[in-house]
C-alpha cells in the first residue's frame, strides 16, 4: 500500500523546492550563449542549469534565414534543495540556540493595601528577572491613611523582601466605620448558570470586600458549583465598582462524540499526486493513482460512540448531555471486520478505495490504455488494459494481466497469467515475465520468460522466448523466424528458421532453461576467476623468485606478497563453490526425464540449429513435416507426428472473454 504519510511528506517537501525554482527565457544565437545569459540572472554557474528549448535555432545559411534559440532556463532541483536544506539547518540551528538559552520575563514588584474589617492587610508579589522591587517607603506611605491607628513598619519592611505568597497579611489597623463599608450583592442569572456581584466602593474608613464575604455571600445564595476563586482574588486584588462581576459559572455538559471511523488510506483521490524522482524532478510515470494492499492489512478502525459528560448549574442541579451517536459501517467487496468487531482489513490483495461510502478493494484494475494518463501500473491483483500498453510503461501485477490491444517496448511482469490480444512489439527492449502462463498473437523482439507455457498464434520473430514447459505456435502462419528459444518439454510450429537463411534461429528443448542459463552464468565467471587466478600465480611467483634471489625483499612488496596469497584463497574457495553448484546443475540435467521435443508441421529451414538435452543439430537443408527428439545420446528426426504435439492447455485461468 502507499505510504501515504510519507507521501504527504515528500509531496510537501517537493512544494518547497518548486517554490525555490525560478525560471528565465533566454534568447541567443547559441545554446551556450543563452546558457551564459541565464547563469548570470539566476546567479549560478551554467553546470548548475538546466533548460527546455522553446524554439530551435538555426544558424541560417551565408547568414540568411538566421533564426536565435529560444531556452526556458532553470537551476537543477537537486541544487537548490540542497541550496534550501543548507539555509533550513542555518535557521533550524540558529533556532536551537535561541531555544537553549534560558529565557527570562522581567516584571516589577507589586503590592496592594487593603482594609478588611478592622485590618489593614498587605499583599506584596515580588519582582522577576530584573524587574524593580517593592518600594519600602510606597508601602509605608499607602498605609498611613489619616484613619490609620497603628502599623508593623518591621513586619512590612519584611513582606517587602520576603513577599507574602500570595496571600493578605495583617500589617495593621485603622478606625473602623460600618457606615461606610463598601456594599455587596449577587445576582443569580434565571436559568442558574452564572453568579455575579455588584460591589459598590467603600467611604473612608469603611472595610472593603474581601475574598470570605465573596464566598460567605455565595454560599448564602446557595451557590455551591463552578465558584471561580481565580475571580475571586482577581476582584479583590483589583476591584470593579458598581459593574456585575462574574465570580461562579455552572459547569456545562458536554455532549459524547459520535462514533466514526478513521481511514488508513487516502479517501480523496485528488490528494494522490506525481512521484518525484532522485533528483527531485517529477516521474510523470508514476502517477500513484494504486493504493495496494494485501490479505490481512488494516484499512480502517471504528471508533465508538462516547457517552456524555453531564454538568451542574452552579445551584447544584443536574444537567444532562447527550451521548454520541452510533454508525453503521457498510463493507464492500472483500473486506471484513478483525476478531475485534472494530478495525477493518483486506480479505484479498487488490486496490483499496471508497465506493459509495463502502471500504472496498478491488481484485480487478481496470483501465483504458496504459499511458501518460496512467502512468505505470503496480497492482495486487489482476490488471485488465482495455487498449494498448504504450512504448515505455509498464505494468506489474500480483494476479493475472490482460491487454485487448498491443505492446510496445514495455516490461509486464505478473505472478498469474499474461494474454495480449494483438500481440508483442518489444523493439529489443520490451520485457514479459511471468511465473505462469503467456497467450500473444503475436512476439517480436521482445524479452520473454514463462513459468509454464506460452502460446502464440500467429509468429514469434528475433526474440529470447523461455518456457519451463512448452512454446506451442498453433495458427495458420504459426512461424519461429530468428530468436533463442528455450522450453524444458516441446517446442511446436508450423514453420522454423528464415526462408532466406538471414536471422539466426536457434531452439534448445529437454532441458531446465533457467538451470541451464545458470549454468553458463556460472561457467563464465569461473573462466573470469581462472584468468585472474594464472594472473596472480604469476605475481606471487615473482615476488617469491625476487624474495629467493635477494634474501628479503622491501616491506611494500612483502605486503603485496600477501596480499596476493589472500585474494588467491579467496578465488580458490570461491571456484570449488561454483564447481560444487555446476556439477549438481550438470548433474540435474542430466537426470531430467522430460526428452524434450521438436515439432515442425511445415518446413524447417537451413541455417536453424536444434539442441536437445545439449545435443546440436545444425540443419544444412530444408526439411518438411519433421520432429526432432534425443535417442541413444543423439538428435534424431522422425516423420511429424500429430499426435505427439500437445493440442490444448486449456485456457487462461480468471480472464474475461474480451
Amino acid at each position: 500500500m502507499v505510504n501515504l504519510e510519507k507521501m504527504r511528506a515528500d509531496l510537501e517537501k517537493k512544494l518547497v523546492v518548486d517554490k525555490e525554482i525560478h525560471s528565465v527565457v533566454v534568447r541567443a544565437d547559441t545554446v551556450e550563449e543563452c546558457l551564459e545569459d541565464a547563469a548570470v540572472q539566476l546567479e549560478t554557474k551554467i553546470s548548475n542549469l538546466q533548460y527546455e528549448v522553446e524554439e530551435r535555432g538555426f544558424a541560417g545559411v551565408i547568414g540568411l534565414a538566421k533564426k536565435p534559440w529560444k531556452l526556458r532556463v532553470y537551476e537543477n532541483p537537486s541544487i537548490v534543495q540542497e541550496k534550501l536544506e543548507k539555509r533550513q539547518k542555518e535557521i533550524l540551528a540558529a533556532q536551537e540556540q535561541e531555544a537553549q538559552a534560558p529565557k527570562i520575563v522581567d516584571a516589577d514588584g507589586v503590592f496592594y493595601i487593603r482594609h478588611f474589617v478592622d485590618n489593614i492587610s498587605l499583599k506584596v508579589v515580588l519582582p522577576i528577572g530584573k524587574g524593580a522591587p517593592i518600594s519600602q517607603g510606597e508601602v509605608l506611605s499607602a498605609a498611613k491613611r489619616s484613619d490609620t491607628l497603628e502599623v508593623d513598619e518591621n513586619l512590612i519592611k519584611k513582606l517587602c523582601k520576603e513577599g507574602t505568597d500570595n496571600d493578605y497579611i495583617i500589617v495593621g489597623r485603622y478606625k473602623h466605620v460600618p457606615a461606610a463599608d463598601a456594599l455587596l450583592a449577587v445576582d443569580i442569572s434565571k436559568d442558574e448558570m452564572q453568579a455575579t456581584i455588584t460591589v459598590s466602593p467603600p467611604d473612608m474608613s469603611g472595610a472593603e470586600i474581601s475574598a470570605g464575604m465573596i464566598r460567605q455571600a455565595l454560599k448564602t445564595q446557595r451557590v455551591t458549583v463552578g465558584i471561580e476563586e481565580d475571580k475571586i482574588i482577581e476582584f479583590v486584588d483589583n476591584p470593579v465598582y458598581n459593574a456585575p462581576f462574574e465570580v461562579a459559572a455552572a459547569v456545562k455538559p458536554i455532549d459524547g462524540r459520535d462514533a466514526y471511523v478513521s481511514y488508513d488510506f487516502e479517501t480523496d483521490s485528488s490528494k494522490l499526486r506525481l512521484k518525484e524522482t532522485d533528483t527531485g524532478q517529477v516521474n510523470f510515470k508514476e502517477l500513484n493513482l494504486i493504493q495496494n494492499v494485501v490479505a490481512g492489512q488494516r484499512l480502517a478502525q471504528k471508533h465508538l460512540a462516547e457517552r456524555g459528560k453531564g454538568g451542574k448549574t452552579i445551584m447544584g442541579q443536574y444537567l444532562e448531555a447527550k451521548n454520541g451517536k452510533d454508525i453503521q459501517v457498510q463493507l464492500g467487496a472483500n473486506v471484513k471486520f478483525d476478531t475485534d468487531g472494530l478495525t477493518i482489513i483486506a480479505e484479498k490483495n487488490g486496490q483499496v478505495m471508497l465506493v459509495g461510502n463502502k471500504i472496498t478493494v478491488e481484485e480487478v484494475y481496470e483501465v483504458p490504455g496504459v499511458n501518460i494518463k496512467t502512468g505505470n501500473i503496480n497492482f495486487m491483483g489482476t490488471v485488465i488494459v482495455k487498449g494498448n500498453v504504450e512504448d515505455g510503461y509498464d505494468v506489474k501485477a500480483d494476479g493475472n494481466i490482460e491487454v485487448y490491444g498491443a505492446v510496445g517496448n514495455c516490461k509486464l511482469e505478473a505472478k498469474g497469467d499474461i494474454v495480449i490480444s494483438q500481440g508483442v512489439m518489444g523493439r529489443d527492449e520490451g520485457e514479459i515475465k511471468t511465473t505462469k502462463s503467456i497467450w500473444a498473437r503475436f512476439i517480436q523482439n521482445a524479452k520473454v520468460e514463462a513459468g509454464e507455457y506460452v502460446v502464440v498464434n500467429d509468429n514469434i520473430m528475433n526474440a529470447d522466448v523461455t518456457a519451463m514447459k512448452k512454446i506451442l505456435l498453433k495458427g495458420k502462419r504459426a512461424m519461429i523466424i530468428g530468436g533463442h528459444l528455450f522450453a524444458t518439454e516441446e517446442i511446436s510450429a508450423k514453420n522454423i528458421g528464415s526462408p532466406a537463411g538471414g536471422a539466426e534461429t536457434i531452439l534448445e528443448v529437454g532441458i531446465d532453461p533457467k538451470a541451464k542459463k545458470r549454468l553458463m552464468e556460472l561457467q563464465e565467471m569461473q573462466s573470469n576467476l581462472a584468468r585472474e587466478l594464472d594472473e596472480i600465480d604469476l605475481n606471487i611467483s615473482s615476488l617469491e623468485n625476487l624474495k629467493e634471489i635477494r634474501k628479503s625483499i622491501p616491506k611494500e612488496k612483502e605486503d603485496a606478497l600477501m596480499k596476493f596469497k589472500e585474494q588467491k584463497i579467496e578465488i580458490v574457495e570461491k571456484s570449488d563453490e561454483m564447481t560444487t553448484e555446476i556439477n549438481a546443475i550438470q548433474q540435474r540435467l542430466h537426470e531430467l526425464k522430460v526428452v524434450g521435443r521438436v515439432n515442425a508441421s511445415g518446413t524447417v529451414y537451413a541455417g536453424t540449429k536444434i539442441y536437445v538435452r545439449d545435443e546440436l543439430d545444425d540443419i544444412k537443408a530444408d526439411c518438411k513435416s519433421v520432429s526432432f527428439y534425443f535417442e541413444n545420446g543423439f538428435v534424431r528426426r522422425g516423420k511429424y507426428d500429430q499426435s505427439q504435439v500437445t493440442s490444448d492447455v486449456g485456457a487462461p485461468d480468471g480472464y474475461s472473454a474480451g
